[in-house]
């Protein structure tokens, strides 16, 4: 019985998209000149607008697969009514509810871009109606003490430095990976930012003590981020960059990045480094930890454990405001009533 291929799913890239759907979306994203006022797209972080054409991307590749894309009409011409339903039917059946709804909030935006004179006020209808219907999914299961994950990193770092079984390569692999993950547990910044760390330029040696030094116009908040880094990651880092960051890299200068790909010593990409870093956490202890929870993690951590300092959560996510981060990062409160309720349980049982 011959099995039938499986569908492949992907995201078009900018150089497959009707003709013009791109010259519009590259005219939302040109910069300002010289007397000429720049795209509607181009005050927007680049991650933004990347992750902006992906998902777009995603809906075209929908419609290629199901011999739905035109390729011809006006901009846009492919965001009916009929395709968005099609489209949110097949996300339905392979993604979580709260990516239903972020898929379509994107499409929705990149199709104002590049659609000036056509009105979506339809598509924020359906996109309200996902809204009601969202459901996060818990964190709870997937919640680690910050303790546990710079443990584990240093761990992985510790295995791979004395294996007499481990390749160069796969020595230097696991050593990256595990200082990802203590380094984020201890440095909980945007995947985009911890990704994109330059050895030499936002990751930096001051006076014996590695910082990382953020630009205002590098994080989400709009304002400089500096913050040391613990020594005790201080003689792994120097052993990263000087030892195994030239045995990732191969032949020649090794680049300036902080995390550099086993596979042909590049830069790691954002996606890649999310990917290392859920797999290494599932591996190290039992829970498939996202860049984005390490901030829950650590924010839950700040505040159960350093409860006499109440604004820590909210330092370590780079926040102005508390409230954000108890809103939408702590999760202490919770744990901390778990502990209790397992200790009246104790007792009772002694009883």
């Amino acid at each position: 019985m011959t099995r039938k291929p499986a569908t492949v799913i992907g995201s078009l890239k900018l150089s497959g998209w009707p003709a013009v759907d791109r010259s519009a979306w590259e005219a939302a994203c040109r910069p300002p000149q010289k007397l000429r006022r720049g795209g509607k797209a181009a005050n927007m972080k680049q991650v933004t607008r990347d992750d902006l054409a992906q998902r777009y991307g995603f809906f075209l590749d929908f419609l290629a697969r199901h011999g739905l894309l035109r390729l011809d009409g006006r901009a846009a011409a492919n965001v009916t009514v009929d395709n968005v339903e099609r489209y949110i039917a097949e996300l339905k059946g392979r993604v979580a509810s709260v990516t239903v709804y972020g898929s379509i909030t994107k499409l929705r935006s990149v199709a104002e871009f590049i659609a000036k004179d056509r009105e979506f006020s339809w598509l924020g209808e359906i996109e309200r109606d996902l809204a009601l219907v969202m459901r996060p999914r818990s964190k709870f299961d997937r919640l680690v003490m910050t303790e546990v994950l710079v443990e584990a990193g240093l761990t992985l770092i510790h295995q791979a430095e004395i294996s007499s079984d481990l390749t160069d390569l796969a020595r230097a692999s696991q050593v990256r990976n595990g200082l990802m993950v203590a380094l984020l547990a201890l440095c909980p910044i945007r995947l985009k930012n911890f990704a994109a760390l330059e050895v030499g330029r936002s990751f930096v040696e001051i006076e014996g003590t590695w910082w990382i030094v953020l630009s205002a116009t590098e994080t989400k908040e709009n304002r400089p981020d500096e913050r040391p880094i613990h020594q005790l990651l201080r003689p792994v880092i120097d052993r990263h960059i000087g030892r195994y960051k030239p045995v990732l890299a191969g032949s020649g200068n090794p680049p300036s990045a902080l995390w550099l790909s086993s596979t042909d010593g590049a830069p790691m990409s954002y996606r890649r480094v999310r990917g290392v870093i859920s797999m290494t956490t599932l591996a190290a202890v039992g829970v498939e930890i996202s860049p984005h929870l390490f901030r829950t993690c650590a924010a839950s951590t700040a505040a159960t454990l350093g409860s006499d300092n109440p604004c820590l959560a909210s330092a370590l996510l780079h926040h102005t405001h508390p409230g954000v981060t108890n809103a939408h990062y702590n999760r202490a409160t919770a744990l901390t009533a778990a502990d209790s309720l397992r200790q009246i349980v104790r007792d009772y049982d002694k009883n």
